[in-house]
């Protein structure tokens, strides 16, 4: 009996010593390690990649946002800033209330390619972007009539950024050449050179397009 009470207090201890090990190694340590690599390696990326512009947090490189006037139209859509590059379409939060970037669910509409609603949305998209800007529904490109698998892509295509320079050219009362080049300019390019495809950053062209209009 006492040798089994023993081997019992003798196993809990060993227990409770591994218990403190592992909380001290795993829980204090090992975050405080890792912590201190991404800060010092990757402090950008760490901090969520962030932007800053006129000594205050904009966004997140990262993460995608809208541009949109006070007010909503007739079916109760919110009314994208002519001033502004527009991002792409957004489904998140559609399995609840469509939030657009005003995320509660951050996700992608789940509609099939033959469902008659992605369908609908397409087609009314092509038409609303195409009067938007000015230009043929032929014009428009493909990232602006889908939205992505998150929700809050940040880039768009050369093609779609090019497609809004003359209207956002005409809005601020810009060169429509002086827009252009600055949409070049923020063309990045495929990811080490081969994957992926070119893009632009809607959050950081907007802010330089903020500073040009102010210029």
């Amino acid at each position: 009996m006492n040798n089994s009470v023993h081997s019992t207090v003798r196993l809990l201890g060993a227990g409770l010593r591994a218990l403190l090990v592992l909380t001290v190694v795993c829980g204090v340590i090992y975050p405080l390690v890792v912590t201190g690599i991404a800060q010092a390696a990757f402090h950008d990326k760490a901090n969520g990649s962030e932007i800053k512009a006129g000594g205050r947090s904009v966004g997140s490189e990262r993460l995608g946002q809208s541009y949109d006037l006070e007010g909503k139209d007739k079916d109760g859509n919110p009314l994208p800033d002519p001033k502004y590059f527009q991002p792409r379409a957004s489904a998140a939060g559609a399995n609840t209330e469509n939030t657009r970037y005003k995320l509660l669910v951050s996700g992608a509409s789940n509609l099939s390619a033959d469902s008659k609603v992605l369908l609908e949305n397409v087609g009314k998209r092509r038409a609303d972007v195409a009067a938007f800007n000015g230009v043929s529904p032929s014009s428009v490109p493909v990232d602006a009539l889908t939205a992505s698998a998150s929700g809050v892509d940040p880039d768009i295509s050369p093609e779609y950024a090019r497609l809004q320079a003359g209207r956002v050219a005409k809005a601020n009362g810009l060169p429509r050449d002086t827009v252009a080049k600055l949409v070049e300019q923020h063309v990045d390019g495929r990811v080490l050179g081969f994957m992926g495809e070119e893009r632009v950053n809607v959050l950081k062209l907007n802010i330089a397009l903020k500073k040009l209009a102010k210029g």
